[in-house]
């Protein structure tokens, strides 16, 4: 049967011809309250708003998405253009009616009207101010920042050299002096952007303050169903839980790596130089577990090399991570994803490399776009990114305002938990090992050092990302102070070092993608405090009774139906009620996390007993 739907003047006036029949009821003298008709005429008038928006803004989010994927698959002039206009066409409907919105007084509307007009309001990235032409120098300048920064390339020894060249000698050298050129010329290519980065700030705050909002950083921070100051008092706290973990693995990570290369490579007390880990950006440290693996028994077999030799190719790594999902009681991806996305990089065209997925028409035209390599970082990021997949595809019937994470944490939390099920008994099976190479309980040590060089070196750098980000936002730190600002922050939280004096131009953050690609990074932050907190739950559903590291849901379909229901309610409700649904608790808590590394911690402190320890 369908549903008659009534037209907001049509309502207003049946509400009003109501007051009036009860008016003149005789006798009975019911009594007539204006203003509740009045807030519920306002109620009826903001849905019918809403309802609107949702209708033009994902229409626009259709074609702007198609010019995004176009541009980051295939950068040229013209992808860049087309880009660059969609965004500002984009950017000008989502303001304009953001600013709209401002008419209807959030604290006399229903909840779930309100949620709504909050979404609307806050959601928006990089706001644009009304002024005619800010939207369309907003959008060249952002199209501009990934363009550089994908495009990057750098001489070294009479050859160009780009981020991923860099990125694979940073990894496999140990010369001291190329690691340093690696660092050094790649972050050269980030100079130029620090003007437009600046006047992207001017125009974003102007924005942010015609909505309502003191400055962006105030406005990003509004998105978690908390006042922006409770909510950086709830990522310290979450901070302070896990950061005496760090600060052991920082100890015996430089312990090892002045053992390496000497006292006048890395000091053995200080601070580490951002070089020496393994990783641009020395947000990951595993690339450097040759230096830092422990001198307990360790697993007899290296992921990479089995993928290899099992011929895996990078379409096998995709299949094997949707048949994880699938192994939960999942759908299988739709066929267009396979025909769609982009799994390997096209030897033709420039194209942006950082991994991402995309969800192009709000249903299922899901994708990723990933330059695979057959490796065992490429097998964990595979399952992260469809873990961004299948959650569109599970919130996909909510209404469009509600499709996304309960908030941002909650979509990067969801494939990070899946890949701490690819254990020593996952990895058995789906064959990559025999039952004989699985390795016993003596090994557990050295596998949670691996996973803690990922896990857990990356959490201060991904506070530091958005620490910086605040302070730069909120107009605290002068576009002159960026890159000294970055360096202090980074040695604040992380104990690291740039591998020489900077140049004056410097603008180191802009070397790392999410700045100059403008993606908010607590939502990183977060995810890895709650993969672990979603990790434990899931175990505990699945009876699972041995040590948490060990513990696969692999095939679980009580546990993969229960997921599911978590995922459905997208942004439809407070994210304490939707994390209610899996966990069973309302607060993101890091004690799965320190529960997780126990016999980690338990063997850095051995380790570091009698070290000078802190920087």
């Amino acid at each position: 049967m369908m549903r008659q739907i009534l037209k907001p003047a049509m309502i207003t006036a049946s509400a009003a011809a109501l007051a009036v029949a009860l008016a003149s009821c005789g006798p009975t003298k019911t009594k007539i309250d204006p203003d509740a008709i009045a807030m519920e005429e306002k109620a009826i008038e903001a849905r019918a708003f809403l309802k609107d928006a949702e209708t033009r803004i994902s229409a626009k989010s259709h074609e702007a998405a198609q010019a995004y994927w176009n541009q980051a698959t295939n950068i040229t002039d013209e992808t860049n253009a087309a880009a660059a206009s969609q965004g500002a066409e984009f950017t000008k409907l989502t303001v304009s009616l953001a600013n709209t919105s401002k008419k209807f007084d959030v604290k006399e509307l229903p909840a779930d009207v309100a949620r709504k007009m909050q979404i609307l309001r806050s959601g928006i990235t990089l706001p644009a101010p009304s002024r005619d032409g800010t939207a369309e120098e907003l959008a060249d300048i952002t199209t501009r920042l990934d363009a550089t920064y994908s495009t990057g390339k750098f001489l070294y020894n009479g050859r160009e050299i780009d981020l991923l060249e860099a990125s694979r000698i940073i990894q496999d050298s140990r010369n001291p002096a190329e690691l340093k050129a690696m660092w050094e010329g790649w972050h050269s290519i980030a100079a130029p952007m620090a003007p437009d980065y600046a006047r992207m700030v001017t125009i974003a705050n102007e924005g942010a303050r015609e909505l309502g909002y003191p400055s962006l950083d105030q406005m990003w921070l509004s998105n978690y169903d908390m006042p922006p100051a409770e909510m950086e008092a709830e990522v310290q706290r979450l901070w302070t839980q896990v950061e005496p973990l760090y600060k052991e693995l920082h100890c015996y990570a430089r312990t090892r790596l002045n053992s390496y290369y000497g006292e006048a490579v890395q000091p053995a007390t200080g601070p580490i130089r951002a070089d020496l880990l393994g990783n641009m950006w020395a947000q990951s440290w595993s690339g450097v577990y040759d230096i830092l693996k422990t001198d307990t028994p360790s697993p007899s077999y290296d992921v990479t090399q089995r993928l290899v030799e099992q011929g895996y190719t990078p379409l096998k790594m995709v299949q094997t991570g949707e048949a994880f999902f699938t192994s939960l009681g999942l759908q299988s991806l739709p066929e267009t994803f396979w025909e769609r996305s982009m799994i390997t990089k096209p030897e033709d065209r420039e194209v942006v490399c950082h991994a991402s997925a995309w969800d192009l028409d709000d249903f299922e035209d899901v994708r990723i776009k990933m330059c695979t390599q057959v490796n065992s970082e490429d097998f964990y990021t595979v399952h992260h990114e469809l873990g961004h997949n299948y959650y569109q595809l599970a919130y996909r019937f909510q209404d469009f305002l509600y499709k996304n994470g309960a908030h941002d944490g909650f979509h990067e939390a969801i494939g990070d938990f899946i890949a701490l099920s690819i254990t020593p008994e996952y990895l058995e099976q789906i064959g990559l090992i025999t039952a004989e190479e699985k390795p016993g309980p003596d090994a557990d040590t050295a596998l949670l050092l691996r996973t803690a060089l990922d896990k857990i070196a990356f959490l201060p750098f991904a506070l530091s990302v958005d620490s910086w980000r605040w302070g730069v936002l909120s107009g605290d730190t002068a576009p002159e102070q960026y890159n000294q600002s970055w360096t202090d922050i980074r040695l604040k939280n992380q104990g690291i070092i740039p591998p020489g004096p900077r140049p004056a131009d410097a603008f180191d953050p802009g070397a790392k993608y999410h700045i100059p690609g403008n993606t908010p990074y607590l939502r990183y932050f977060l995810s890895f405090i709650m993969q672990f907190q979603f990790h434990k739950a899931a175990c505990e559903q699945a009876g699972w009774e041995g040590p948490l590291h060990r513990c696969s849901i692999y095939g679980n379909k009580e546990v993969g139906r229960r997921f599911e229901e978590m995922m459905e309610a997208g942004m439809s409700e407070p994210w304490p009620d939707t994390l209610e649904k899996f966990t069973g608790t309302r607060e993101m808590d890091g004690s799965a996390i320190i529960e997780y590394f126990d016999p980690l911690m338990v063997y850095l402190k051995e380790q570091n007993e009698g070290q000078s320890c802190g920087w």
